[in-house]
């Protein structure tokens, strides 16, 4: 007897390829959930592709500037070429891989110029968004629970040591914090940075403590509680631009491609 599981793991697949009715489809549809709970949408296998090389890049295993080889991660991930391609195409619409003549596709390279330039597009469109989330500004205000919760999982991750997930759990923060403001047009905006944030605090972290990101966090919540517009402005630089005056990506990009180098040739 198959097991209901399984049977529902089956369907939800055959629904991303295209292979069962419309009638089946609608059924394999996520149902209605309660307010306050959040919505999950299916995954496909393109989803997965495209996560596990976000991971990868944000936990140093590829690096920017290294060629990615379609069939690898295919072979690697156990799946077709298929999603794989689909995975990459996304992420160089979003600007995280470069696809060059004769070279392939590669990990966006990062200098430290072009970061600056996206932090301070990020400055912008959150100063923006936490000045809707406060109103008029100079009163308390309660935060609301999962941005906190964000923080929280980002302490967690911190104290597992674990690059991607704390850089996921940034990540998160800050969409809802963009999210919050109500301002569909800016959200859209930042959506087009998130991985790139998410990889730039994985790659962070290997310069920079996961507990420093954590204490930044707290200091923020701290600065949107009080409603006081330029201590949050003020955090929010510290914060952001922080992350490209503090840690020298350059170098720390080459120094892990070295010691990357090394570890190759030893097991060679």
């Amino acid at each position: 007897m198959r097991k209901k599981g399984r049977g529902r793991v089956s369907k939800q697949r055959h629904v991303s390829e295209g292979n069962i009715s419309a009638t089946e489809a609608a059924e394999a549809l996520p149902v209605p959930v309660m307010p306050g709970w959040e919505k999950l949408r299916p995954r496909t296998l393109v989803d997965h592709a495209v996560e596990a090389i976000v991971a990868r890049a944000a936990r140093g295993l590829i690096l920017p500037g290294d060629r990615i080889v379609e069939a690898e991660i295919a072979r690697g991930l156990g799946i077709s070429r298929v999603p794989v391609r689909e995975a990459l195409r996304l992420l160089e619409s979003q600007g995280l891989v470069v696809n060059e003549a004769y070279k392939g596709i590669r990990l966006m390279p990062f200098t430290q110029s072009r970061l600056k330039q996206a932090l301070e597009v990020r400055v912008a469109l959150e100063t923006t968004a936490a000045r809707a989330l406060v109103g008029g500004g100079g009163r308390r205000i309660a935060l609301p629970a999962k941005l906190v919760g964000h923080v929280d999982a980002m302490e967690v991750t911190a104290a597992r040591r674990d690059a991607y997930g704390c850089g996921s759990a940034d990540t998160a923060f800050h969409r809802e914090l963009c999210r919050l403001s109500g301002n569909e047009v800016l959200s859209a905006m930042w959506e087009q940075l998130a991985r790139q944030i998410t990889i730039v605090v994985g790659l962070s972290t290997l310069g920079k403590s996961m507990r420093e990101l954590v204490a930044e966090h707290r200091a923020l919540l701290s600065a949107l509680a009080s409603g006081d517009m330029q201590r949050i402005e003020r955090e929010l630089k510290v914060h952001i631009l922080a992350q490209n005056e503090a840690v020298d990506f350059e170098r720390l990009i080459e120094e892990r491609r070295r010691a990357r180098d090394v570890q190759a040739a030893r097991v060679a």
